[in-house]
């Protein structure tokens, strides 16, 4: 009996260390943060958008150069098939006038075709831009992130700024006593610059 006794305490003793590390184990900390903001109030992407305003400025003034070429030489076809409309051509005159007016033609197709691709290669280009500054912004930003929440003693932190599939923020309520958001930014604005101008918005930014 004394030895059955023995075991089961051995056992409990057992069971009681195996057992201790996880009642010691805190209780689990989530804090919120809105990424989108913190992104959007960046300075350098308040730098990133006036960059990218004074490219397209340029490229729209390229694409405007491109299209008046393309009319000009819409009206230089113009002109041709008026003066084919003369009864006074020769034959060997009309038929030089047709073949102009067929290369003026493929001219054309040519500018309508380099309208498009300028337009398309632009538009991809400040779409890919756009994408690898985000990404690199939201590691950057996750590192500060990730600081202050350490800080706070924070097991787990959310984004409430992006929507579910349902469409809506997947955090529907958090008091604002664990929202970091404010403090994340504050530490983020340490490295503004000076003459740091006024904020313009990513596309489909918050």
């Amino acid at each position: 009996m004394n030895k059955l006794l023995s075991t089961v305490c051995a056992l409990a003793a057992i069971l009681g260390l195996a057992a201790a590390p996880l009642a010691a184990q805190p209780a689990p900390k989530i804090v919120v943060v809105d990424m989108a903001k913190l992104l959007d109030g960046h300075h350098k992407t308040e730098e990133q958008n006036a960059k990218l305003k004074g490219d397209e400025a340029k490229a729209n003034e390229e694409l405007e150069k491109i299209n008046k070429e393309g009319q000009a030489l819409v009206e230089e076809l113009k002109k041709l098939e008026e003066d084919g409309k003369n009864p006074a051509l020769s034959t060997e005159a009309r038929e030089k006038l047709q073949a102009d007016m067929r290369a003026k033609i493929e001219e054309i197709q040519k500018k309508q075709n380099e309208v498009q691709s300028f337009r398309t290669n632009t538009q991809r280009s400040i779409q890919q831009r756009i994408q690898n500054f985000r990404k690199l912004m939201f590691e950057e930003i996750s590192v500060t992130v990730q600081d202050i929440a350490k800080k706070k003693g924070a097991t787990l932190v959310l984004d409430k700024s992006g929507p579910s599939l349902i469409g809506i923020s997947p955090i529907v309520y958090a008091d604002s006593n664990y929202d970091i958001t404010e403090e994340v930014q504050k530490e983020l604005n340490k490295g503004r610059p000076a003459d740091s101008g006024a904020k313009v918005s990513f596309p489909g930014s918050k």
